[in-house]
């Protein structure tokens, strides 16, 4: 058995949280279960930067090719993901489950993109302060952007946050939005910073387009990043920009939970308050959910292994080049290989598939794998959602179908077994679904989404 205090439930795997240091007690039994104290720190942008990154978020004019943004996998109708396990990145068609790899054709993609596209939800709460399933970027003041990043001292110190620092990547990433060699200048640009590199190159797109200018303008009057002229336009402002989108647009912070803990207590009912407890105070071994699902946004912002099962094509770990191994791959440290990030659970009700390679597609599939992960990735019935004319290439389950990376996902799995019975569990899971709030139930309407870009350019249908 592993060490307890390593050891914990994660109860859904995807993204993001922080460790609540205040806390409040709640009505149950004896006083009830600590939870967190309501101490929201969203940030509060103007909204002219909020509307810049509003436009950029869904203009293709950020991509090598034209051909993709970033809300083409964070979209408002696709619950801020895209709802497949794994994204279909550059050179894809259309949008969501719908999107398609033109396979078999001649514009058909390089490679899908090895890991869930995670969801965007409540990111502009400073609370978040390590972003990526291995948390390859995270709040460091060491270094100039206040960021430590693959970028290291490279990264523009005119970045507002840590989620503008993390929408510096997606840009540089041939699969996501970049590009292959040969197909475009910032696909062949040879660095990322400085003149001649894919953010100089991206900055000089938007310079020249009047529309952007007076947007950059607007959105950057005054201050160390003043716009007063084209010129001054860099793709630093543009990821200020969009961070400054997604935190404002995306936060959910209403739920059901929310209002209890800001002091309704009939916002939740019996059952839910009973998974509350259960999550909270562990099964009949003292195993909890929130030993790393912690603090307000149920996460500790840190790294376990939890045996999930690895899908597509991995990132190149492993003998065959066929597995993910997770933090290790930013740290370069051995004891952290196959970890990923706690995600948080909020709105997790609506970020399937779940797992960083979205693996399980219902949330009591991925719940019940942390019971008993062993046994779950060995027992693993392949739930992964792929695009229809992708669904068959092997790939898919490359690593499954290597009893040696299945056996190194077992031995590094750190979660001891857990012995919630099928009613608690059905009580936790009315637990999770009380952490979603209404108000993203439906963002079929979000007026966040536009209908047309200064670019000009196409929208994703």
């Amino acid at each position: 058995m592993k060490n307890n205090s390593v050891v914990a439930l994660s109860l859904v795997v995807i993204f993001l949280g922080f460790n609540g240091s205040n806390a409040i007690a709640g009505p149950g039994k004896g006083g009830g279960p600590d939870l967190p104290a309501p101490d929201y720190d969203f940030r509060t942008p103007s909204a002219e930067k909020v509307e810049l990154g509003r436009v950029l978020m869904f203009d293709k004019i950020l991509s090598g090719n034209e051909n993709i943004s970033c809300g083409t996998c964070h979209h408002s109708l696709t619950d801020t993901g895209d709802g497949l396990s794994l994204p279909v990145g550059e050179g894809g068609k259309g949008l969501g489950v719908t999107r398609d790899t033109n396979e078999g054709t001649a514009d058909e993609i390089h490679e899908r993109v090895p890991r869930n596209a995670p969801p965007v939800f409540n990111l502009g709460d400073n609370a978040f302060h390590t972003l990526f399933h291995d948390g390859r970027v995270t709040v460091n003041p060491a270094f100039p952007s206040n960021c430590e990043t693959p970028a290291g001292h490279n990264l523009p110190d005119t970045l507002e946050n840590v989620l503008a620092c993390q929408a510096m990547f997606p840009v540089t990433s041939f699969t996501e939005m970049r590009g292959q060699a040969g197909e475009n200048d910032i696909a062949d640009a040879t660095q990322l910073h400085g003149p001649g590199g894919v953010w100089d190159l991206l900055a000089q797109r938007l310079q020249g387009i009047p529309e952007y200018v007076d947007l950059f303008k607007a959105a950057f009057p005054s201050g160390p990043n003043k716009v007063n002229n084209a010129s001054d336009i860099t793709y630093a402002h543009a990821a200020n920009a969009i961070s400054a989108f997604e935190g404002v647009a995306w936060r959910a912070d209403n739920s059901p939970f929310d209002q209890y803990l800001r002091g309704d207590k009939n916002a939740m009912s019996e059952n839910v308050r009973k998974g509350m407890e259960l999550f909270y105070e562990g099964d009949s071994n003292g195993h909890a959910c929130s030993e790393c699902h912690s603090g307000l946004y149920q996460t500790d912002l840190s790294f376990h292994a939890i045996a999930m099962p690895q899908i597509g094509a991995g990132r190149g770990s492993g003998p065959l080049g066929t597995e993910d191994f997770g933090r290790e791959m930013a740290t370069g440290n051995p004891n952290d290989i196959l970890k990923f990030r706690t995600p948080t659970l909020r709105n997790v009700a609506l970020t399937g598939p779940w797992g960083h390679g979205g693996a399980y597609n219902t949330l009591r599939a991925v719940v019940e794998h942390h019971l008993d992960p062993v046994y779950s990735l060995n027992n693993y019935d392949r739930q992964a959602i792929l695009p229809k004319n992708d669904a068959l290439d092997p790939d898919n389950y490359a690593a499954m179908d290597d009893p040696d990376a299945v056996y190194r996902i077992e031995q590094a799995n750190e979660l001891e077994l857990f012995t919630y019975t099928e009613e608690e569990v059905d009580r936790i899971i009315d637990f999770l679904h009380a952490l979603t709030d209404t108000a993203s139930l439906d963002l079929r309407s979000d007026q966040d989404v536009v209908n047309g870009v200064p670019s000009a350019l196409p929208l994703d249908d």
